[in-house]
């Protein structure tokens, strides 16, 4: 903990230090650094309009219940109602259980409606019974679980007739997706990855990211100083993909060189936003088995339920 005087209000001690800024602050103006950061990001991309109904996306991670707890005072302030919570049971065993009683009572303690779906009953299938399918020299757990809880949480905010999906990415998943994307060669989902959405004919659904400008640890640290409730055990199957070592990498070079990951972030924004005006951003069709939106005649759910259906 640093002894420095605030920055802000130059009253109190100093909780928290920014390196990439030189900026320390009390507890007062960190969380309210926060909570302003977020209301700008949504204003400068113009996430929200003000008859949109929201589903937050609810894991019981310390991001999701951040940005859950954040939009309900933004949204009791500018008088638009309150959010709703959608949250997803992949069906691991001794992980999601613990979750989701998180999810539950914090959403009933802030008198917000969560809408619980799970794998099984819209797949047929839960994580474990995934992991014992899939033809093991293929598909990553993490490539499977995020094509399903994408559609899954699709579907739940559907079903409770929002219009609008906020997810808990911050700037650190920014960074992580995007090289991900790089090393994949998948030059269009990057262009996907801009804060600013792009309407869809064949989707009513828009999707916005209010904490993409804000570092993972001090999303960790609002949730510690606010006292919210969350899950710190991580999911089992997490390291099988290539996005722990990428995290591992950033985070060193951050540390290193504070600032970095801004530097990187702003360097996204540029060739995300070229990238979004592609004609094959918005050029969708109908997949062919479920007729859910695609960028090909058969979605990448069906195509993963008909890999693992053949083993």
């Amino acid at each position: 903990m640093s002894q420095k005087p605030c920055v802000k209000c130059q009253s109190t001690t100093s909780v928290y230090s920014r390196p990439y800024s030189g900026e320390t602050l009390c507890k007062k103006c960190f969380l309210f650094s926060i909570e302003d950061k977020t209301r700008k990001t949504i204003s400068k991309y113009s996430m929200l309009q003000h008859d949109d109904r929201v589903a937050v996306a609810v894991s019981g991670g310390k991001d999701s219940l951040s940005l859950l707890y954040v939009l309900k005072n933004i949204f009791e302030m500018g008088h638009r109602g309150t959010p709703i919570a959608v949250t997803v049971d992949e069906g691991i065993k001794n992980y999601r259980d613990e979750s989701l009683e998180i999810v539950n009572q914090f959403c009933a303690d802030l008198r917000i409606e969560n809408k619980i779906v799970s794998y099984k009953e819209l797949f047929g299938r839960d994580m474990d019974q995934v992991i014992l399918e899939r033809p093991s020299d293929k598909m990553s757990s993490c490539s499977i679980c995020g094509t399903f809880r994408r559609r899954a949480i699709d579907l739940a905010a559907e079903s409770v007739g929002a219009n609008v999906v906020a997810t808990a990415h911050n700037l650190d998943d920014q960074l992580h997706t995007f090289m991900i994307n790089m090393i994949a060669g998948d030059v269009q989902r990057i262009g996907w990855s801009h804060p600013q959405s792009v309407t869809n004919k064949l989707h009513t659904l828009r999707k916005i990211k209010p904490f993409c400008e804000i570092y993972e640890q001090e999303i960790v640290f609002y949730a510690l100083m606010r006292g919210l409730p969350f899950q710190t055990e991580d999911c089992p199957y997490m390291n099988e993909g290539i996005r722990t070592q990428i995290r591992d990498f950033i985070n060193v070079l951050e540390r290193e060189r504070p600032g970095i990951k801004y530097n990187l972030y702003n360097s996204i924004l540029k060739i995300s936003s070229n990238l979004k005006t592609f004609p094959n951003r918005v050029d969708s069709k109908r997949c062919s088995t479920c007729g859910r939106m695609s960028t090909s005649n058969i979605c990448s759910v069906c195509k993963t339920i008909s890999v693992l259906g053949r083993k």
